[in-house]
């Protein structure tokens, strides 16, 4: 699926409900931080590995914990969308353009390996 239908399914959600009225930029920036949050939430007291372990591991706390992941990664990229659309982002060429301004700053050659901001390398 396309980002673009993602998006016309929360419209149309939205519609159904008639939420557009509340999906303002400052409305929705608002919530989007506060499902990251919950996402922080999930990770906070982990160690990195256990956090890293959540995709493979495996038992009943481990489904629920992936499933709740799942759930709040849904939430974020949900409002995400609905941020992007109320802006007019046509997210898929903003992304490209980001990933394509970051080729440019983070040359392999030098960012390989290094965590080190691009004025850094």
């Amino acid at each position: 699926m396309h980002v673009s239908e993602l998006q016309q399914l929360l419209r149309d959600f939205s519609a159904e409900r008639e939420w557009q009225r509340f999906n303002t930029p400052r409305n929705l920036a608002l919530a989007l931080v506060g499902e990251v949050g919950e996402v922080a939430e999930l990770l906070q007291w982990l160690t990195d590995a256990e956090a890293a372990q959540i995709a493979t591991a495996s038992g009943d706390d481990a489904e629920r914990l992936r499933q709740r992941a799942g759930e709040e990664v849904s939430d974020v990229l949900a409002y995400l969308l609905l941020l992007a659309d109320s802006l007019g982002v046509d997210v898929e060429r903003a992304f490209t353009d980001k990933l394509a301004a970051n080729a440019e700053k983070y040359p392999v050659h030098l960012a390989r390996g290094s965590a080190a901001k691009y004025t850094d390398l």
